[in-house]
């Protein structure tokens, strides 16, 4: 099983079907499924987590004249109020949770640095990271990508509202097909956006593989960790593999 994988949880998946910021059910469920990774992985399974901030400001969205380095900005600090939340909900769940953040935040979390990020994982503590990169014009995604190369992770996980990757957009083509699996090259020249490109770049350079699932299936968290390691079959399996040598390879 793959021992240590950075998944990114957008800010909408935070909020579920709740008319407010944040549905407890929803992260009780995601804490619960990273204590079942745990068990499974006989205690040697790590994870980080990166929280995106849809659910509090989407900047891409903002009709302000602001400008899009300050709405960027704005967009940080909710990923870090999400990743309070989240850090806090884990612990109270029985599952230690350490936030870290690029910048000093006062008393609310730990600066990020490599070393201690490594060392808290091995401590067997799941680290959740917020604020993105610190700068503007990163996309979570990238981040994601960023933090999981820097960690040495086997595998960055994206949970979206998509359940994997398609060869067109499955909201207005009903005859899309999904991929099981696709390599990097395969995702750059198609032009496929299920996942931004500039990770996928950095991810391909790092040579390390990408798992895209859709959160709200039935434990999808647990069933994506296996299904990226070979370890699901029929319908546990679930997402699309994204790597550098992989062929091409369709859902029947």
């Amino acid at each position: 099983m793959i021992k240590r994988a950075v998944v990114k949880l957008s800010g909408e998946a935070l909020a579920g079907s709740s008319s407010g910021l944040y549905d407890d059910s929803v992260v009780e469920g995601i804490a619960e499924q990273i204590g079942m990774l745990k068990e499974i992985g006989k205690g040697g399974f790590q994870v980080a987590i990166i929280v995106g901030g849809g659910n509090i400001w989407r900047g891409r969205s903002d009709k302000s004249k602001i400008s899009r380095s300050s709405s960027d900005q704005i967009g940080m600090l909710g990923t870090v109020m999400n990743g309070i939340y989240v850090a806090e909900s884990f612990s109270a769940l029985g599952i230690p949770a350490r936030l870290m953040t690029p910048f000093a935040v006062g008393p609310f979390a730990d600066v990020f640095s490599r070393k201690s990020a490594l060392a808290a994982l091995e401590a067997g503590e799941t680290l959740v990271f917020a604020g993105g990169l610190g700068h503007p014009y990163f996309s979570t995604d990238t981040i994601t990508a960023l933090r999981a190369a820097e960690l040495d992770a086997d595998c960055v996980f994206y949970a979206k509202s998509v359940d994997g990757i398609y060869d067109s957009d499955p909201k207005i083509n009903l005859g899309a097909r999904k991929f099981k699996a696709i390599s990097y090259q395969g995702v750059l020249e198609r032009g496929l956006k299920a996942v931004d490109i500039s990770a996928m770049s950095l991810s391909s350079e790092s040579g390390m593989d990408s798992f895209i699932f859709g959160l709200d299936e039935p434990s999808s968290i647990v069933r994506a960790v296996l299904s990226a390691s070979g370890e699901a079959s029929g319908d546990d399996a679930l997402g699309t593999r994204v790597s550098l040598r992989c062929k091409e390879e369709y859902y029947v």
